[in-house]
């Protein structure tokens, strides 16, 4: 009988691990297809917030899928036209004022987006949190007034990824991604990024202002609107090219 409780109880266990882990993943996969779809066309404002200083920087971004996305900066006139190519693994920036394209290497995705508090990973969206990472599902917890999930993200060993791990708390309702605290391999919080202001974007609601905090700088943020997202539009894989880096307006 004994022998039948622990088989029993064993078999249980890992049925419920398994149970908790698809969910955890599912629910990922959810808020990041909200954000992404199979297709977008964004316009957004940058504000990068120092003790002494600000800056805001506008930019043109269009994405397809995880392999493919092109950001355009629009504004200001010191930047306006430099553009950032991810196809697939490769990573470019293209720069007008010299005339010069630049591949990126992989130590440069942790590294601070021209100045912000964002990374050229943020950005470009290398690594894929549903893809690049296992997921559990910690329980539940309240944040900003709405009940969500709250999943850790922890890189594959395989996985080309910046950080440790990631906690988010997912909105139930609705698959808000709210509250995203990110780590070092060290396990020491780096930056909070919160999400709010939530809008109708194209054919669905959405956050469109969005906060990232450094943990060790006082002070320091970047702020993101969304102006406008145009989801699901076709867009074809050749529109990721070098060539149209260097004359999309």
């Amino acid at each position: 009988m004994k022998r039948l409780y622990l088989f029993n109880f064993l078999i249980i266990s890992i049925f419920s691990a398994n149970a908790q882990q698809q969910p955890a993943k599912e629910i990922v996969r959810k808020a990041y297809d909200l954000m992404q779809g199979q297709s977008n066309e964004t316009v957004m404002r940058i504000t990068i917030v120092r003790p002494t200083w600000q800056r805001t920087i506008s930019l043109k971004t269009w994405a397809k899928g995880s392999d493919y996305s092109l950001a355009l900066v629009t504004g200001p006139a010191k930047e306006k036209g430099q553009t950032f190519l991810k196809r697939k693994n490769e990573i470019w920036n293209w720069v007008p004022n010299i005339q010069r394209m630049i591949k990126l290497p992989p130590s440069m995705m942790s590294q601070g987006w021209m100045g912000s508090d964002f990374s050229n990973d943020d950005l470009l969206k290398e690594s894929s949190i549903v893809e690049d990472y296992n997921h559990t599902l910690l329980g539940n917890e309240p944040f900003d007034n709405k009940q969500c999930y709250k999943i850790k993200l922890e890189p594959k060993p395989d996985a080309a990824v910046v950080w440790g791990y990631i906690i988010k708390w997912i909105s139930k309702d609705q698959y808000f991604q709210l509250k995203s605290e990110y780590y070092d391999e060290d396990g020491a919080l780096v930056k909070t990024e919160t999400a709010s202001n939530i809008k109708t974007m194209g054919d669905r609601q959405i956050p469109t202002h969005f906060e990232l905090i450094p943990a060790d700088k006082p002070g320091n943020k970047t702020v993101v609107e969304m102006i406008s997202v145009i989801f699901n539009k076709p867009i074809s894989e050749s529109f990721f090219s070098q060539q149209n880096m260097k004359i999309i307006r």
